[in-house]
């Protein structure tokens, strides 16, 4: 169900009802003859896009739906226009009468809805469980960006690192647990990311990374190993290993197309994407 709707007697009880306990619904009473109220009809928008797993916009049009309006008005004691009900779990817990700005109305949801970080989380553990993995990432690298001391968040972005492959980043968050934070959660990491690790060192790779090393100018090998590196989900590995290649040939073989596939597979936001193009931009310009 999008976050923007508006009310009708048909479908006001799924609407209104509680459904998560820290999804807000704000109930806003709209009239178009009332320019304030179409003026806040356009900063709640903009709140439904800022916020939209987090709230639900829904809009009652007093002048199409007046008994609906009439009922529901006499229930909150409405007094004038525009009118905002803040509910949460099905029940009031703000009502902001008049024309409120965009501040008021942000320091109104600041006070009834989780932590910016643990709404990034929560987006992350969906867009995991959706198979999702960039988004995934972004969430909950930039939920670890506001909030780096907090453990679950480390926790649930090494779990996100682990599936992607970075495992070094992964070592690294689980690293920062507490002695006291070390669940049965933290524990499974643990053990995901040592046999990730033990899985990256296939024979295959060992066997190539001998060869280039008594054969470094064979520009073939070296490809062969980043193709390796790249099936074991060692991605950064193979973008060093081509960045060899190309600095030596820029149009040798499928190099540079397997090394732009690389950093396309790559999460939004990954510093070692960045790095490489850039990398690569150096050598093209």
């Amino acid at each position: 169900m999008e976050n923007k709707i508006t009310l009708t007697p048909e479908n006001i009880q799924q609407v209104l009802a509680p459904t998560n306990a820290d999804h807000l619904v704000l109930l806003s009473f709209y009239s178009a003859q009332h320019p304030d109220c179409v003026a806040q009809a356009a900063i709640l928008d903009e709140l439904a896009t800022q916020y939209s797993s987090s709230i639900t916009i829904a809009t009652l049009d007093c002048d199409i739906q007046q008994a609906l309006a009439g009922q529901l008005a006499q229930q909150v004691g409405l007094q004038a226009l525009p009118t905002v009900v803040v509910l949460k779990g099905g029940s009031p817990v703000d009502v902001l009468a008049g024309p409120k700005t965009k501040e008021e109305f942000t320091k109104v949801l600041t006070e009834h809805l989780p932590s910016p970080e643990l709404i990034l989380l929560e987006q992350a553990k969906q867009a995991l469980s959706n198979g999702d993995l960039n988004s995934a990432y972004s969430n909950a690298k930039q939920a670890y960006d506001v909030a780096k001391g907090n453990p679950r968040v480390n926790l649930v972005f090494a779990d996100i690192c682990i599936q992607i492959q970075k495992l070094d980043d992964a070592e690294a968050l689980l690293g920062t647990i507490p002695e006291d934070q070390k669940d049965a959660y933290f524990n499974n990491l643990q053990t995901k990311l040592t046999q990730a690790k033990d899985a990256q060192e296939s024979p295959e790779i060992k066997r190539l990374t001998q060869a280039v090393e008594e054969a470094p100018d064979n520009l073939e090998l070296v490809c062969q190993l980043a193709q390796a590196q790249v099936d074991a989900g060692k991605k950064e590995d193979a973008l060093a290993s081509l960045f060899k290649v190309l600095s030596k040939d820029l149009s040798f073989g499928e190099a540079k197309k397997g090394f732009l596939d690389i950093i396309a597979s790559l999460p939004e936001g990954d510093s070692t994407a960045a790095t490489y193009r850039r990398k690569l931009y150096s050598l093209l310009y």
